[in-house]
């Protein structure tokens, strides 16, 4: 049962006290949910949680799709995003991790902060909406992907724009 508030909580009692080696899987599927800040649609995956002798290992899959904002023309889009997380929960603080994960006395892992810190590694710094993105008229504002406005883009003055004609 998904709890509507904290949809990525998972209960891994039942796996403390399984032995060495045991894994659960936790699948999830939403058409919609947001994570803090970050909003995604399509969204899928799954978690599998496995027994350590230091704690529980956390490895998983996600996608889903976010709206971002080309650079160049500046019109929102939708970007597909892909990830794959692993971490250690510890047992005790002995054996935690550079993460500092330790396992909670109440067994339940809220797994919404890990996904929306690895889904925010994979927004590109510059997100461009298809590679032969033509961008803005620099002169007048013009989407060039939509029609030419018939200004001339700048040269290039940099002492490296030789180089570009090596291409």
């Amino acid at each position: 049962m998904v709890n509507s508030r904290k949809p990525f909580r998972i209960n891994v009692g039942f796996i403390i006290h399984a032995d060495i080696g045991h894994v659960g899987e936790f699948p999830f599927e939403f058409d919609k949910i947001k994570l803090d800040d970050l909003e995604l649609r399509q969204f899928s995956g799954s978690a599998q949680v496995g027994r350590t002798p230091q704690g529980l290992i956390l490895t998983g899959s996600f996608q889903g799709d976010t709206d971002l904002e080309c650079v160049r023309c500046l019109k929102p889009y939708s970007h597909h995003l892909v990830w794959k997380l692993t971490e250690l929960y510890a047992f005790s603080y002995k054996s935690v991790s550079e993460s500092d994960l330790i396992i909670p006395e109440d067994a339940q892992i809220d797994l919404a902060p890990l996904l929306r810190e690895y889904a925010l590694l994979e927004v590109p710094i510059n997100p461009i909406c298809k590679p032969d993105c033509k961008g803005l008229c620099l002169e007048c504002g013009q989407d060039l992907n939509l029609a030419n406005c018939g200004h001339r883009q700048p040269e290039d003055d940099s002492p490296f724009s030789i180089l570009k004609k090596l291409l």
